[in-house]
């Protein structure tokens, strides 16, 4: 298995850069990569793989500090042997710029120590590491070419982008409050702060789930057999929850940590120091465990959840990274009483003109895919109100449903998966902010996302008005037409209780699979429906089903007279414009739930907030329909 390469030496020249352990690691990991391709080559062309393999055996980095520094490859005799080595070279700058995976890390406990550094001094500092190692490997690259005549032509030094994987700034992880008995892992140091690559596209073994992620009757981790040299730990704050994600250093597995940092923020530095124990702990990639580990344990001794995924080709995908993140803030969730929804959430900014008529002057998302609501008092009236929180700063968009302009909306901020295996190719792009996760903004609108159901012509695509029971007896059900990303096949319709909200709390036929959390659910959703009961009596909150018919065009139970009849000529046409006529539907329902919340002000303020949870589960139009109201609103010029 191919390692990753860690760059912790700092160098100033091409010399030491040369002379650095680094380099040397580099060199030897490369080297390995390529005798292993070229002993895979078939017997016709083992004479080849055999010469290539016996030159590579003798590559050394005492041969190119030689060409770097001296003139002994300047000789006639030596010229060419000089060039073959600097050619073979350049192929692994290339290897290191496309499909290496590289760490540059330094240590920065000042942040603890002294109080003079912050996260956001230390997070300069790692991107100025990181450009100054890469201008120094493009200007070693530089004078290596040069040194044997082949930097001839047009230099295209703008688009060599030399900088690593991943650049971080680490504490040591003793600073962290662990449990006793998870003590080891204080051994393997924090990552607090990073600059990473953007624009980069992992391959990974695998590209969709296919094993659930469920609750275990035993600890899935081994810390007797936890080797922490082959650890990256990264505290993210996920919602309101702690959780140490541990990312093993294989190839395969550490291609994660981009998208997890494109994806979830960093937990604050004083949670970290100051003596808060984690909720969760979690592990992608572990060695020692196997498929039986797959899941998640509570430490009730530790009041600890402990997640793990195996070190499986078949889990080798970022789905099994995120949904189990996620499945450890649920679990939390409903342990303390809240409500978890896998849902998309924007708070929307309107403001009224001075003829009193209201405008959308701002989408500020809440939430891609996953948040909570819990039931706090806010005001004076001593209502209390369901209040939303989300998880992600990011969102792991499946590329399918999204326009070209979308896609390039994203260029450069994007970390992607897998985009050469056809359908669920993947970006992770951030896209919100972190304070805006954690605003207690109360809910307005709760809708369920149906996306299967065609609309007739001249209806609503958005039922806002329903009875909290009728409007709930959608969200238990959790009706979907899979897009084929899980076991389930394209077109065919699924049931998820409250549209999954990992983890599965019942199954298609509706046994309960968790039947402690689903009692803990049960009575967290009662007192939710009491209050949010009060709420739309109050005409305050909205609740029931927003039809995005994104798979109406695929599901299986539409037939060509079904299409026909509400207004669309072919299945593809469905996916594109089903979700644009529930955005221009749901635009018209934010005014207007604008326009009445204003008149329950007393202040009649300029301006109101209306924010809207979508739940619903992968492919049910979340996302898309949130795209098409920015295309719509055009709050962006781009």
């Amino acid at each position: 298995m191919e390692q990753i390469l860690e760059i912790r030496d700092g160098c100033n020249t091409p010399g030491q850069l040369l002379r650095s352990l680094a380099f040397a690691r580099f060199l030897k990991i490369y080297k390995q990569v390529f005798i292993k391709d070229l002993e895979s080559r078939s017997a016709r062309r083992k004479q080849e793989a055999d010469h290539k393999i016996s030159f590579i055996k003798k590559v050394s980095t005492r041969d190119l500090i030689k060409i770097l520094e001296t003139r002994e490859f300047e000789a006639a005799d030596k010229q060419e042997k000089a060039r073959e080595l600097i050619r073979f070279m350049d192929g692994a700058f290339h290897h290191y710029r496309g499909s290496g995976y590289t760490r540059l890390v330094r240590l920065q406990n000042d942040v603890v120590s002294t109080g003079i550094e912050t996260t956001q001094t230390v997070k300069n500092k790692v991107t100025d590491k990181a450009q100054r190692l890469a201008d120094l490997i493009l200007e070693t690259r530089r004078q290596l070419l040069d040194k044997v005549n082949l930097d001839q032509g047009v230099r295209r030094t703008p688009g060599m982008d030399a900088s690593p994987n991943i650049t971080a700034g680490e504490i040591s992880g003793h600073y962290f409050n662990y449990p006793a008995d998870y003590s080891r892992l204080a051994h393997v140091p924090l990552t607090i702060a990073a600059d990473m690559k953007t624009g980069v596209d992992y391959s990974t073994p695998s590209n969709k789930r296919a094993k659930p992620f469920y609750e275990l009757n035993h600890n899935p981790i081994d810390l007797g057999m936890f080797n922490e040299n082959d650890w990256v730990s990264v505290p993210l704050q996920v919602g309101t929850s702690l959780i140490i994600t541990f990312i093993h250093k294989s190839r395969g597995c550490i291609e994660m940590e981009p998208g997890l940092l494109n994806l979830f923020p960093f937990a604050k530095i004083e949670d970290i120091t100051r003596h808060r124990q984690p909720d969760g702990i979690f592990f992608f990639g572990d060695p020692n465990a196997q498929e039986k580990d797959l899941g998640y344990f509570y430490d009730k001794d530790c009041e600890l959840l402990i997640g793990v995924v195996p070190n499986i080709d078949e889990l080798k995908y970022f789905g099994y990274a995120k949904k189990p993140i996620l499945t450890l803030h649920n679990v939390l969730a409903i342990l303390n009483g809240d409500l978890p929804l896998h849902c998309g959430c924007t708070r929307y900014v309107v403001r009224f003109d001075k003829k009193e008529q209201p405008y959308i002057a701002e989408m500020l998302i809440k939430a891609d895919d996953m948040g909570k609501i819990s039931l706090l008092k806010q005001n004076d009236d001593n209502i209390t109100r369901p209040v939303f929180c989300g998880t992600e700063t990011g969102a792991f968009a499946c590329l399918d449903g999204f326009s070209e302009q979308a896609k390039m909306q994203m260029a450069g901020r994007e970390v992607g998966y897998n985009k050469d295996t056809g359908s669920n190719a993947r970006q992770i792009v951030p896209v919100t902010e972190i304070d805006e996760l954690y605003r207690k903004d109360p809910l307005d609108i709760l809708l369920y996302m149906n996306n299967f159901t065609l609309i007739e012509p001249g209806e609503s695509t958005v039922k806002a008005d329903m009875h909290i029971e009728d409007a709930l007896q959608h969200f238990r059900l959790g009706e979907r037409v899979a897009a084929g990303s899980t076991q389930t096949h394209r077109g065919a319709k699924e049931s998820s209780y409250w549209a999954n909200p990992f983890p599965l709390l019942k199954d298609n036929d509706d046994r309960i699979l968790h039947p402690a959390l689903f009692e803990k659910f049960s009575e967290n959703e009662k007192g939710f429906i009491g209050d949010m009961n009060i709420l739309i009596n109050r005409g305050e909150l909205k609740v029931g089903v927003a039809h995005s018919q994104l798979m109406a065009g695929v599901y299986e139970g539409n037939s060509d007279n079904d299409l026909n009849r509400c207004g669309f000529t072919d299945r593809d046409q469905v996916e594109q414009e089903g979700p644009v006529k529930l955005a221009d539907d749901l635009i018209d329902l934010i005014k207007s739930s604008a326009t009445e919340k204003r008149q329950q002000l007393k202040n009649n303020p300029d301006e109101v907030s209306i924010t809207i949870a979508l739940v619903g589960d992968s492919r049910t139009g979340k996302s898309e329909t949130a795209e098409k109201m920015e295309g719509i609103l055009r709050l962006q010029l781009v």
